[in-house]
């Protein structure tokens, strides 16, 4: 079999789709995407959001709560309590199929009737009722997509850490603050893409370093300041000359810090410890492709936050799951699903959402052990495996025509005019983001900015430049965001320190921040690369490397760095020469 060039049904562009990708498609009983891989995953993320979060009663039982739904919403939305309990079931709502309407159209009328919960949780979290899509966590706040974790504030994709404030796609963190794509740090502030680090600040790339500041490319150092060795004694002197403890000074610091970034060596890609991968921040994999923030898979392609899963496609978020095909968090232990969002323990499974400890459903939502449905509708093992071929051939038959012409029928993923979010409510707009008017010519909804007139308290240029004259009574004062919702960044306009935030500042002597967490979230964002790849060719021109014809290497590789990009990208190879 030969690759073979489609033209993306959405963006009319180009694209491949090769031997392998044939072989799984042919494995789960899908026809091949008539959408390219990045429209794929736009498609999908907009249906994830994290991170935009209104109060509103429970439609059960009236409590206020913190969750991804404003008041107003078609569906019922209930508390996190509510939700798991008995006082309710989904398939009070289902309904028969009928061949005279195109599926997604039928699917939308229960999508409109079910009951969602207020905030998504996996597993066992306590102390975590304003975080959401999290899993085993135990004192977490305003963070998203946590996973294993204690005493983390304001993060994201954080996972396996205790004790971090604003920090994102890193694991084993313990005692940090602003750590970016980082792995086993302690005791450490400002730190991007560095590993094994201790009582450090303001790091790029540094590996198994102790008592280093503002140094990149870094390999068991210790006490290297601005990348010159230094005495003990010298080191601690000119870190206290910085003044980190005062917010004019770590602004000041953060200019330096991103210029050091951009003239050091970058390597293509961030891949540890595995085989046959392309992508970035890939650690113990084989056979995966186009993965981004990934561990421990296998034979996985166009897959981001996905970890200890086999044979995926299409994949955001998930952990140990098998056979899975164009979803947004499959949910844990679950096997040969396809088109199924927020589940957990869900298997042979289409077209479904929100159901758990479930077999054999077919566009089903909020269904709990359960086992031969469609649209929340109980068969017969008998009617059920003779109705779905029957449903499969309809949507073929008669597809579903969005409101942009596009042409839906079995095999595509849910048309993003379904999605109960807005575009800019969801992580599209982190990873692709769009005005108002794109995002509408493109088919997404868009969710206008809500008058917040929050009386404030402390402007930010009031607020104590040392953390050392912040006094006890700033505690849960209305602060007000330094960007005062001028940016396109979810801006809450303000913000307020707790308790447990202000005393960790005072642990890592740092000053309070100037921006709300959301604007927060947004800077740390413009650190990574998108989830796209590049071919390149590696930068290096030093003559003594061996590799070299004609005094520079020639060797190319896929990288998530565009080739318009400042920073010097290096191969593997001319890498290691350099830096270790």
């Amino acid at each position: 079999m030969q690759p073979e060039t489609k033209v993306c049904q959405n963006c009319k562009q180009n694209f491949t789709i090769e031997p392998e990708d044939f072989n799984f498609y042919e494995k789960i009983k899908v026809p091949p995407p008539t959408w390219c891989p990045e429209c794929r995953m736009v498609r999908r993320i907009a249906f994830r959001n994290e991170r935009t979060l209104y109060k509103r009663n429970c439609d059960l039982c009236n409590k206020s709560f913190i969750g991804m739904y404003p008041t107003g919403t078609l569906f019922p939305v209930y508390c996190r309590n509510c939700f798991i309990s008995d006082e309710w079931t989904a398939d009070n709502h289902a309904v028969e199929y009928d061949f005279n309407k195109p599926f997604f159209s039928q699917f939308l009328k229960i999508f409109e009737k079910v009951p969602r919960p207020n905030i998504i949780h996996y597993r066992t979290n306590t102390n975590a009722d304003y975080s959401n899509i999290i899993a085993d966590v135990k004192n977490v706040y305003l963070s998203s997509s946590i996973l294993n974790s204690e005493n983390i504030y304001y993060s994201y994709a954080t996972d396996e850490s205790r004790d971090v404030v604003d920090s994102c796609f890193s694991t084993k963190l313990e005692l940090c603050y602003e750590n970016t794509d980082c792995l086993r740090n302690n005791s450490c502030a400002f730190l991007f893409k560095s590993k094994e680090c201790i009582n450090s600040f303001f790091l790029f790339d540094c590996a198994n370093c102790i008592s280093c500041f503002m140094s990149s490319n870094l390999r068991n150092k210790k006490y290297v300041f601005r990348n010159g060795q230094m005495k003990p004694g010298e080191y601690k002197q000119a870190l206290e000359a910085e003044n980190i403890s005062n917010c004019s000074s770590v602004l000041k610091l953060k200019e330096e810090h991103k210029n050091l970034v951009k003239s050091s060596i970058h390597k293509f890609a961030n891949i540890i410890k595995s085989e046959n991968v392309s992508g970035d921040n890939i650690m113990n994999c084989k056979n995966t492709h186009f993965a981004y923030g990934v561990y421990n898979d296998e034979n996985c392609k166009y897959i981001a936050r996905v970890f200890a899963s086999k044979d995926c496609y299409d994949l955001y978020g998930c952990t140990t799951g098998e056979l899975l095909y164009e979803s947004i968090v499959p949910g844990f232990q679950s096997s040969c699903n396809n088109f199924c969002n927020f589940a957990d323990n869900l298997h042979e499974s289409f077209y479904s959402d929100l159901c758990k400890s479930s077999k054999n459903l077919f566009a089903c939502i909020g269904l709990r052990n359960k086992q031969y449905c469609i649209l929340n509708k109980q068969y017969t093992k008998e009617e059920y495996e003779e109705l779905v071929p029957k449903i499969i051939k309809h949507m073929n038959d008669m597809p579903y025509v969005d409101k942009k012409g596009r042409i839906y029928k079995y095999g595509e993923f849910f048309p993003p005019e379904l999605s109960p979010f807005a575009y800019n409510e969801t992580i599209d707009q982190e990873y692709f983001p769009l005005t108002k008017k794109e995002a509408l010519e493109k088919g997404y909804k868009w969710k206008d900015r809500e008058a917040r007139n929050y009386q404030i308290d402390i402007k930010t240029e009031d607020l104590p430049d040392n953390i050392k004259d912040v006094t006890d009574d700033i505690i849960n004062k209305v602060i007000e965001c330094e960007h005062r919702g001028a940016c396109n960044e979810q801006c809450t306009e303000a913000f307020k320190i707790i308790s447990d935030e202000l005393q960790f500042y005072r642990r890592m002597n740092l000053p309070l921040p100037r921006l709300c967490p959301n604007c927060r979230h947004y800077e740390r964002l413009k650190q990574r690369n998108p989830l796209k790849l590049w071919h390149r060719t590696c930068m290096c021109n030093k003559e003594n490397h061996h590799n070299h014809n004609a005094g520079k290497c020639e060797i190319e590789f896929e990288t998530s760095y565009a080739p318009d990009r400042p920073e010097i990208v290096y191969c593997e190879k001319c890498y290691q020469q350099e830096v270790y």
